[in-house]
């Protein structure tokens, strides 16, 4: 199984959500900043790594985990996606896209354009970190739920 967590930057949300699924991040207790910032594909991304699935790990039932982040076009993004894995002669049923964007809070919005775009990191990343603590449950949740569903 192939599982892509996407959002709007691929850098927050999708990336949190990745280090759940891959059991790097708790699912019984909320971390610090300091867990988040730790983790090694947290904030970092640039501008021009929008649109890229990039693969984070293997999870330990051997799916494959990615993030994708899709910027505002996520009409085309995925069915493109969902289209060339039909090319590609794949089963749909091994194939997982799963949006993040509904755990995002204003907090992971505003610290997030503040350290990606503005590259004030320094001043954008604790905002952003705190607005994923703030949101961990959501993103526990959502990954719990995708595991559900997994075969």
């Amino acid at each position: 199984m192939y599982i892509i967590y996407h959002c709007v930057g691929g850098c927050h949300s999708s990336c949190t959500a990745a280090a759940i699924h891959l059991n790097i991040l708790p699912t019984h207790h909320t971390p610090n900043k300091h867990d988040l910032l730790n983790i090694p594909f947290f904030d970092t991304l640039e501008k021009t790594d929008a649109g890229k699935i990039i693969y984070r790990g293997t999870d330990e039932c051997g799916n494959k985990i990615y993030t994708l982040g899709r910027q505002f076009v996520p009409h085309i993004i995925i069915p493109c996606i969902k289209d060339m894995w039909n090319i590609l002669g794949q089963k749909e049923e091994d194939l997982l896209i799963i949006d993040t964007l509904p755990c995002v809070n204003w907090l992971m919005k505003i610290g997030g354009f503040i350290s990606r775009r503005l590259k004030w990191i320094t001043f954008g990343r604790p905002i952003v970190a705190h607005g994923t603590i703030l949101a961990y449950k959501d993103l526990v949740k959502l990954v719990e739920e995708t595991k559900k569903i997994l075969p």
